[in-house]
């Protein structure tokens, strides 16, 4: 196999930004390179610029998907950026009403959503809610949906939520964690791209969008976080990773503290 030129890391970078709105910086050749190589290697296929023309087919279409997959995929943990989970609880122990509903927007492999559902399990006593996860990689829903995760990526979990909520691998599934079924059945799950139309997903008291702008530019930074407030309710929340800004994006959003976000009620306020 070729090693990835200059010009074919190019190609690549266009692709995931066309595709995801994700832009690479040069600094991520080598991680390009690693993780397509494998899948030359399954195609039968000598170059990465013979790869992107397979890819460019009609008729590989699956192919176009897993390569998003790829280079979309990111690793996270349950409960990560505590905070946020502190100001959900609190929010849901004052809510009234209909159903609660949270969005994960870029879910991954599933740990965000089942944190926000384990703190409104908790919090709501019993009142309806619903958590809805979207991800634009299908291998990352996938692993969402089966809701098994080694023991490493719950650090961070309370360890009363760990015992209510998670079945402990035992024998051969020794050193991993299952969500437990009826958690499970308040989380939904939907493939999604961000930077395209929606599926329709509804309206929502508060949105995680965590972590994801971070890989665009202003102008889809821009795209994205409008399109995504659009499905807050009135006096809804969004929360934003703690290295994230919504500086100049011309967001009708007040902050409330760093990285979180309050939409207007329907007076304004």
């Amino acid at each position: 196999m070729n090693p990835i030129t200059d010009s074919e890391f190019r190609q690549f970078q266009a692709f995931i930004f066309d595709a995801a709105g994700i832009s690479l910086a040069p600094a991520k050749k080598a991680l390009v390179s690693g993780r397509l190589a494998k899948r030359l290697r399954a195609c039968q296929l000598e170059s990465y610029g013979d790869y992107f023309k397979f890819l460019s087919s009609d008729a590989h279409r699956a192919e176009r998907q897993i390569a998003i997959d790829l280079l979309t995929t990111n690793e996270t943990y349950f409960f990560r950026e505590p905070r946020h989970f502190e100001f959900l609880g609190a929010i849901a122990s004052e809510a009234r009403g209909t159903a609660f509903r949270a969005w994960s927007a870029a879910c991954s492999s599933g740990e965000e959503p089942y944190s926000i559902a384990m703190v409104l399990a908790d919090r709501l006593a019993g009142r309806p809610f619903e958590v809805v996860g979207t991800d634009i990689s299908t291998r990352m829903l996938h692993a969402a949906g089966r809701a098994h995760y080694p023991d490493i990526r719950a650090r961070q979990m309370p360890l009363d939520y760990r015992k209510r909520f998670c079945l402990r691998g035992t024998g051969e599934q020794e050193g991993t964690l299952l969500v437990e079924r009826g958690l499970r059945q308040h989380v939904r799950f939907a493939q999604a791209n961000l930077i395209a139309s929606l599926p329709d997903l509804g309206r929502f008291d508060i949105v995680f969008l965590r972590n994801v702008m971070i890989y665009f530019d202003t102008a889809t930074k821009r795209e994205v976080v409008h399109r995504v407030a659009s499905l807050l309710r009135p006096d809804g929340y969004l929360c934003i990773g703690h290295s994230e800004s919504l500086h100049d994006l011309g967001v009708d959003l007040i902050p409330v503290s760093p990285s979180i976000f309050r939409k207007p009620g329907r007076a304004g306020h």
